[in-house]
């Protein structure tokens, strides 16, 4: 008798469907989208899309990429990707050194959610964590380079440079406009100053350092110890240029500083450079986090983010971003900086190895470093080789055949950094090995087999005078924590003092706060990806070439632009490299008076920051009272300044969160008078797979990988701003830096210089985004767009009896953010758009964007990896939070005693055993039930930004101001 077989329940395309990561990264479920649909009033994800996005705009065909893949499948196709790279031996130097990042740290930061999924610590109460690490940060900046204030970390040590140079030039009194580097600065920090000193017409001198003592320039640049390893006592020239007015800038190396005077000590205004050797990888070229420290009385001009230490409403210290005035999205036109992405996560790091190593820790790797440099240099010049003098941890060998040797090098798998014909170098670092200086000094043919003889016969090669005789790292935080349970412990303490996506939404507008999927991630810390140095020959990075050229491929197809430039490290590098490719091609054509960027009142505020570095002047165009840019107002400026029209700079979809309908008309505008379009990429996620910016007539975009594209934000960077153009401006993108570190590839006429030190940027984690869009594939990207408006939209469906939203598109909808309209409720109650996103740490949430851009507002941005379980935890805390403004109202509570003016509330202020509100402690411990269950309570009350602007202090907090509060 047969047995019947069972029916088949679904087949096997459905069971492999649901294997697939786009259910990973996108939150809410086909069911929950059916809801959210429903909510909005409409029938389907098409039929949202095109009752949204403008049909003049909408792309015709889908996106020319393969099909989704799995994780799995992903993993192995970049693992085979990675298998072609060639990691050799490193001693290239050059800024860049093997440096061995501890496992604790690796484990617990670099790959730790809780670290790189956090947002830039503007709320202050949700931030202590990451802003102690970054306070640790420029305590340690400060404390090397002798100098009173350390930034909280730039881009790289060849921006930092040049940042350098333009507040030398506004602070000093020197009426010279010449800036002088000196020909021992690193090649891609003149590259990188060069490029940005032409817009701003500085004239760049360099030359032998003994010429800055008498020239007349408003600021010089050194190096200490410099690109071939000398070290050079600057006391007399430093005097020479501060007689004459002048600005003394240093580029310096961290460890170095262990052994050798202080810059501060000896005349140095402004001292940068790059954390990179603090326990962070080459990553071919970054992420690293440089640094910046300069006397106190330029703190409120120095570009970057500053940490300072103000009190909370218990008066306790708290941590918080001060001086924000200096930035770029303040002063706008009038900035002096863009710089909005900073390498927080590799601050961190690079903090957290001093906190390791301490003081004693760091001196001994610096020494072992030195001696093992100073070993080969003897046992090369017992063998005849001439070797340079004065050095730390690189040697500058002359007169040999630089050939020979790097073909040596090359058979025994060991990078040499070419110089030229007869002479080359050799940097060592923290990883080198006996065997490898035995491997070295091989290739000159020295012996080094007896290396403990050699080091009994050797002498240090550190000059005497520039020994360094004062204390750095004192602070206890530098001294305790020096075991491995005690580091764990320390870092887990400051990671759960924060709010990062491992915990809540966080519903930041404008900057598209999503999943970043493990297996994204997994690939970065790969040591073939991670061990490569930038200058490697291009033969060792072939994996890295197919890589960096497929996210180019993919992101070309994604926008519609026809060249991508991935070097730009953050996004308002991005925009800059935009920028200065429009410049030189206007230039290219004869168009040297094309000046004139307009930009509407609407932009984030690094457009105008970008367009007043490249030399242009800014023209603010008008919104109308719907928040779309005003066409008239824009057509009546490109008239006025038609001879004069450079760019537009716009965003869209608008900052405001709408698809305005004028957008093909506005680039018309603007081509009729003779200017190109700029389009800012940081609304990108509202676009990907429905619209292309470069097929409805847009010139240039950035985009933001740490945005659209699932590079973690990192508590503020890093970040990867990639610049995509038209073909006519492909000419015009940032050159690029040879393997040989000499020469720049495609040198030539109106062609832009380097924007970055690296030539792809921060190569390390490109990574991230090809896995992103590979296992998104072209289906996957149109469905994330697609959730991002409806998640947006359902908020604002949801929230609509309760607060307003302030601007809509056509059909009454929103694009991927709206925006709630708090002012009504402030003019009614005194209630402010602060005090809600203060209370909304009650509930566990990070604050939405606050008063941009509208003052009096808040931003929402949910994206499409929140659930539709996230989305409405959201809403019911915002409902309740109406309800709570409501009892304001009608007066059953206090306008002055309530628990949104109060709020956050610590767990000591609600556990304390006398309640002093006119509200109930429950109220504002738990104001929803489900808060019982699981509850973030916040480290500080709310911090008094007025007492940290007033009290500038951005060191480690003395241990005496606790015990001070524990004595009270």
């Amino acid at each position: 008798m047969s047995q019947t077989s069972p029916a088949r329940a679904s087949s096997l395309r459905d069971l492999e469907h649901h294997d697939a990561f786009i259910e990973r990264h996108i939150g809410p479920n086909d069911a929950e989208i059916a809801h959210m649909l429903r909510a909005v009033g409409h029938d389907s994800l098409e039929a949202l899309t095109d009752a949204i996005v403008p049909a003049s705009i909408k792309s015709a065909q889908p996106l020319a990429l393969p099909a989704p893949v799995t994780e799995v499948e992903a993993l192995a196709k970049i693992r085979a990707i990675a298998g072609k790279n060639q990691v050799f031996r490193s001693f290239i130097g050059q800024g860049y050194y093997g440096t061995h990042t501890p496992n604790v740290i690796l484990r617990n930061i670099l790959e730790n959610p809780a670290w790189y999924t956090a947002y830039t610590p503007y709320q202050a109460e949700i931030s202590q964590g990451r802003m102690e690490a970054l306070i640790n940060f420029q305590t340690l900046c400060a404390d090397l380079t002798g100098m009173e204030i350390a930034n909280a970390s730039l881009l790289d040590e060849a921006t930092a440079a040049a940042e350098a140079m333009t507040l030398a030039k506004r602070s000093c009194k020197s009426k010279s406009n010449t800036f002088f580097v000196s020909g021992g600065v690193h090649p891609q920090s003149l590259e990188v100053i060069r490029t940005r000193a032409e817009p701003l017409g500085i004239e760049v001198v360099v030359g032998d350092d003994v010429d800055a003592m008498t020239l007349d320039a408003f600021g010089v640049l050194l190096q200490y110890p410099n690109t071939f390893g000398q070290v050079n006592d600057y006391q007399a020239l430093s005097d020479a240029v501060h007689a004459r007015g002048g600005v003394v800038a240093v580029a310096t190396d961290l460890l170095a500083l262990t052994l050798l005077k202080a810059p501060g000590t000896w005349g140095a205004d402004i001292v940068v450079g790059n954390s990179q050797r603090f326990g962070v990888p080459f990553g071919f070229g970054g992420p690293h986090a440089a640094f910046m420290a300069c006397r106190d009385a330029y703190k409120r001009s120095m570009p970057g983010r500053l940490i300072g230490v103000s009190v909370d409403a218990e008066g306790k210290p708290a941590y918080r971003l001060t001086l924000q005035t200096r930035e770029q999205h303040i002063r706008r036109e009038k900035a002096t900086s863009n710089i909005c992405t900073a390498q927080v996560l590799l601050a961190v790091m690079a903090s957290m190895y001093a906190v390791y190593h301490g003081p004693e820790g760091l001196t001994r790797i610096a020494r072992r470093t030195h001696r093992l440099a100073a070993i080969l240099a003897g046992a090369l010049r017992k063998a005849g080789v001439t070797v340079g003098t004065d050095f730390f941890d690189t040697l500058h060998v002359v007169g040999v055949d630089a050939a020979a040797i790097h073909g040596k090098a090359r058979a025994a798998r060991i990078n040499l950094r070419a110089i030229d014909a007869s002479s080359l170098s050799i940097s060592l670092d923290e990883t080198t090995t006996r065997e490898d200086v035995l491997a070295l000094a091989s290739l000159f043919g020295a012996d080094a087999r007896d290396i403990d003889t050699l080091d009994g016969a050797t002498a240090d090669a550190l000059p005497a005078g520039l020994l360094r005789d004062t204390p750095f790292l004192a602070h206890p935080v530098f001294n305790t924590h020096h075991s491995e349970h005690e580091l764990l412990r320390y870092m887990r303490a400051l990671a759960d003092k924060d709010l990062a996506m491992d915990r809540t939404m966080i519903p930041l507008g404008s900057c598209t706060m999503k999943l970043n999927a493990t297996a994204e991630m997994i690939p970065v810390t790969w040591p073939q990806f991670g061990n490569l140095h930038p200058l490697a020959p291009a033969d060792q990075a072939l994996g890295y070439k197919e890589l960096i050229d497929g996210l180019e491929a993919m992101l070309v197809e994604c926008t519609g632009y026809d060249a991508v430039s991935l070097q730009p490290n953050s996004g308002a590098q991005g925009e800059y490299a935009g920028l200065l490719a429009i410049r030189a091609y206007h230039r290219s054509r004869g168009d040297d008076k094309r000046d004139i960027c307009l930009i509407p009142e609407s932009a984030h505020g690094t457009n105008p920051a970008s367009a007043q570095m490249c030399g242009m002047t800014v023209v603010v165009t008008k919104t109308d009272a719907n928040g779309n840019v005003d066409i008239d107002d824009i057509r009546r400026n490109a008239e006025k300044y038609s001879d004069r029209l450079a760019a537009i700079m716009m965003t869209y979809p608008s900052t405001h969160g709408v698809f305005e309908e004028d957008v093909v008309e506005i680039c018309d505008i603007v081509h009729q008078h003779g200017g190109q379009v700029y389009t800012d990429g940081a609304n990108m996620n509202a676009l990907v797979g429905v619209a292309k910016p470069g097929k409805w007539g847009s010139d240039v975009s950035h985009l933001n990988l740490h945005k659209t594209f699932c590079i973690p934000h990192g508590g503020g960077g890093p970040g990867v701003g990639p610049c995509a153009v038209k073909e006519h401006l492909a000419p015009f993108l940032p050159r690029a830096l040879a393997a040989d570190g000499l020469r720049t590839q495609g040198v030539g006429k109106g062609e832009v210089g380097m924007v970055s030190a690296a030539s792809f940027g921060s190569a390390s984690i490109l990574p991230i985004s090809w896995m992103y869009v590979t296992m998104m594939g072209a289906s996957g990207l149109r469905r994330a767009t697609q959730v991002a408006l409806l998640n947006a939209n359902y908020i604002a469906t949801r929230l609509a009896p309760h607060f307003e939203t302030l601007y809509t598109g056509r059909n009454g909808l929103v694009a991927h953010e709206c925006i709630l309209d708090l002012r009504p409720l402030k003019d009614a109650t005194g209630i402010s758009a602060e005090d809600v996103a203060k209370r909304l740490i009650d509930f566990g949430f990070h604050a939405p964007t606050l008063s941009f851009p509208v003052a009096g507002t808040l931003m929402v941005e949910p994206t499409e990896s929140e659930s539709l379980h996230e989305l409405d935890r959201f809403c019911d805390a915002m409902i309740q939070i109406r309800d709570e403004i409501r009892a304001i109202e009608n007066g059953t509570l206090d306008r002055e005693d309530n628990p949104l003016k109060h709020a956050p509330h610590t767990a000591t202020a609600v556990s304390a055993s006398e309640w002093t509100h006119a509200y109930p402690r429950e109220l504002a411990a738990f104001p929803l039930a489900t808060l019982r269950q699981q509850k973030y309570w916040p480290p500080v009350a709310r911090v008094d930004n007025v007492y940290g602007d007033k009290n500038v202090m951005c060191a480690c907090i003395p241990v005496d101001a606790y015990k001070d509060e524990v004595e009270a």
